[in-house]
């Protein structure tokens, strides 16, 4: 896997503003990944195709094969995870759509702590000590809070969207139904029903073009056996962490958010 340079990305994203669609912010980019793949792409969505999701929809910053992401026909659809400040011109120009799916932290947390276990250069094994890494930015993608606060408090300079993850699990059709308005994506009754049927957390986790089962090893470096998918439930954190680590979380989190109003949904029961 190579990474790409800040000048290659701003080369990508300038492109991307001309009119592509892109998502941030890692069951989040992968479930995403394919809701738009079966939104947009006829055959994947009645399973006649093969190409897998990030194929369909690559990552804009890393370089898995030599790509010309100008040459791709329209529309162009990307995913990333970069902060706001490697954004380019080309986006500002509200051209492109950008859809951010945010999740509550402590979620994230929990999640990335067992996709970091798998890794071969694995900070640590100890959630302890991952929570206290997490919480001062020090893993990969620096600290949570500033990435999306960064992108929320620069929101008048994109034409983005913001929809929360745990809204997408608790109403799938609701959320598809939102994703293709602001798109400008007509789909009919029937092709609705089966993207929300497909892109359940069950279907896509058996699915080979959508699991990334087959890129552990490519993309990550994973050796270990297991699935890139593991439970995307919403809550998990409650099995992780004591109730002074949710404390400590808690007084964090209200410190860091307090100027940022999107709502956040720490339990399956929420409304």
């Amino acid at each position: 896997m190579n990474t790409i340079s800040r000048s290659d990305i701003m080369g990508t994203v300038r492109n991307i503003g001309n009119g592509g669609k892109m998502e941030s912010d890692s069951i989040r980019t992968v479930w995403f990944q394919q809701i738009l793949c079966l939104i947009y792409f006829e055959e994947h969505r009645k399973g006649i195709g093969n190409l897998e999701t990030v194929e369909r929809i690559p990552f804009i910053e890393y370089f898995c094969r030599e790509v010309d992401f100008a040459e791709r026909p329209s529309p162009r659809l990307f995913i990333t995870h970069i902060p706001y400040y490697l954004v380019p011109r080309g986006l500002k120009n509200k051209k492109a759509k950008v859809i951010y799916i945010y999740r509550n932290p402590k979620d994230v947390m929990c999640s990335y702590f067992h996709f970091s276990k798998k890794l071969t250069a694995s900070a640590t094994d100890n959630f302890v000590e991952f929570m206290n890494l997490f919480l001062e930015g020090e893993v990969a993608g620096s600290l949570w809070f500033d990435h999306i606060k960064g992108w929320y408090e620069h929101k008048n300079l994109f034409n983005i969207h913001f929809l929360m993850y745990e809204e997408m699990k608790k109403d799938l059709r609701g959320s598809v139904l939102k994703i293709c308005k602001f798109l400008g994506k007509e789909l009919s009754e029937e092709d609705v029903d089966a993207v929300v049927r497909q892109a359940t957390f069950e279907n896509m986790k058996n699915d080979p073009r959508a699991n990334y089962d087959n890129k552990l090893k490519a993309y990550f470096g994973i050796q270990k056996k297991g699935h890139f998918l593991r439970k995307g439930t919403i809550g998990d954190w409650k099995n992780h962490m004591t109730a002074e680590q949710n404390e400590k979380f808690d007084m964090i989190f209200q410190t860091k958010m307090k100027d940022i109003p999107l709502k956040f949904i720490w339990d399956m029961n929420e409304e």
